[in-house]
């Protein structure tokens, strides 16, 4: 695996798959405290027009930085993380969190950011700033 000093620009990052469960989202409601029940009951998310339970939108932003972190490791850290929710995301989905060097300087390392379920249906995109550890 190569070094973080070794990324320059339009090098893609590694790529990290997730496939939620409802299990996951129940133990994630718990962990955050946020029991809507469109991420808890299908017939409550069904009758709001959503076709069943859907992931609470931090805990897919979680996975895309699961994919940062995984791949730092201990050379750096992560100092900006914008994401913007695109789809809804569903138990058993397949998501696919990904992205590439937008720019780089000395020791930043801009990346551009997606997650795609297996439609190719964009569900996140984002942002991050990659610190490089001297």
């Amino acid at each position: 695996m190569k070094s973080l000093f070794e990324y320059q620009v339009s090098d893609r990052l590694p790529v990290r798959k997730w496939v939620p469960t409802a299990m996951q989202i129940r133990q994630y409601a718990e962990a955050s405290g946020d029991f809507n029940p469109i991420h808890l009951d299908d017939n409550y998310a069904r009758q709001a027009g959503l076709g069943g339970i859907i992931a609470h939108g931090m805990l897919s932003m979680a996975q895309v930085a699961a994919m940062l972190t995984d791949w730092i490791g201990e050379e750096g850290g992560i100092t900006k993380l914008e994401v913007r929710f695109e789809q809804m995301v569903r138990p058993g989905d397949t998501i696919l969190c990904s992205g590439f060097i937008r720019a780089r300087s000395e020791n930043i390392l801009v990346c551009d950011l997606t997650a795609l379920n297996e439609r190719g249906e964009k569900v996140v995109s984002g942002l991050a700033h990659i610190a490089i550890n001297r």
